[in-house]
């Protein structure tokens, strides 16, 4: 079974303000990490530009209209206090989106058994009007729904470990009992959202971890309340939102996961991808700010992908 890398070098023409978290230096620490002879067999492909349609899929056409005007010609232009774009933001948005439904396309039509893409602007706090948390547009969102459209995808689960809850995810599926979200995340922390009794219409399981949380009650979450809870729905796509945040090192929260949590947690999804959905199993990069936590986590993830 193949494993297909997407990125694309527009991702680091979308420039953020100096001492910014989510900054291009964590593309290519990713990219440094990757050309390690270890993932010498990676399947490495150029993410095409998306098409913008797509973007409706998950956010109406006005707030679609209202963001690309944002973009400045020159310079840099805040969209609020953490979510700023550039002149190339654009384009890197809509690659970003390009790669999700691309290599949803690849996992459909066996071209690859999983694919691992790396991209920003991440995606995950997007909300259906809202653009916040360094996210433009929800790319898990669109690409669950071009799965159903494309695919004909009946049950799409998405299960997001990035250590900031994924409230645009959940917004936009919020009474969508045909998607599955689900979320490891550290509480309190930005945004806020994803307490245990945010349940959608029984669609939305969240599982909190309180600060100073490590790979036991991380682990514990994982078993007693994703895992069980993906059996119960049977996906015919797996798509998670993969968060490197997590990671003791990160300056931006306080879960003490290390890469390890992240190749059993990958591995696990792999199990459920492979009894339900035809291994169909597709990974979006999300947060991680730390260059090494985000590079040593991204290659765990990737090889334990690449096993197959």
């Amino acid at each position: 079974m193949n494993t297909r890398l997407y990125t694309h070098p527009i991702y680091l023409e979308h420039v953020t303000p100096p001492g910014h978290p989510e900054r291009p230096d964590r593309l290519r620490a990713v990219e440094r990490m990757l050309e390690d002879e270890a993932f010498a067999y990676l399947d490495r492909a150029t993410a095409p530009l998306g098409d913008e349609a797509t973007i409706t899929y998950a956010h109406p056409e006005d707030y679609v209209a209202r963001i690309k005007a944002a973009v400045p010609e020159t310079g840099m232009a805040r969209i609020d206090a953490d979510t700023s774009v550039s002149p190339k933001s654009w384009e890197a948005a809509l690659t970003a989106i390009g790669a999700a439904n691309a290599a949803v396309d690849d996992v459909f039509s066996g071209a690859a058994g999983n694919v691992f893409v790396a991209s920003r602007p991440p995606g995950h706090h997007a909300e259906k009007t809202t653009a916040m948390g360094f996210c433009l547009f929800n790319n898990a969102a669109i690409a669950a729904r071009h799965a159903q459209k494309a695919h004909g995808a009946e049950r799409v689960a998405i299960v997001d470990w990035d250590v900031h809850h994924g409230n645009g995810t959940q917004d936009i599926f919020w009474d969508d009992p045909s998607v599955f979200y689900c979320s490891t995340h550290q509480m309190p922390l930005f945004p806020g959202s994803g307490a245990k009794d945010e349940r959608g219409l029984g669609n939305i399981v969240n599982a909190p971890l309180s600060p100073g949380t490590g790979s036991e009650h991380f682990r514990e979450a994982f078993e007693t309340r994703i895992l069980p809870a993906i059996d119960a729905f049977k996906p015919d796509l797996l798509i998670i939102s993969a968060g490197f945040d997590a990671h003791y090192r990160d300056p931006l929260a306080e879960i003490e996961l290390t890469e390890d949590d992240f190749d059993w947690a990958t591995g696990q999804l792999m199990e459920k991808a492979g009894q339900y959905s035809g291994n169909r199993l597709v990974s979006l990069l999300e947060g991680g700010y730390d260059l090494t936590g985000l590079a040593m986590s991204v290659a765990a993830h990737v090889r334990r992908l690449m096993r197959g």
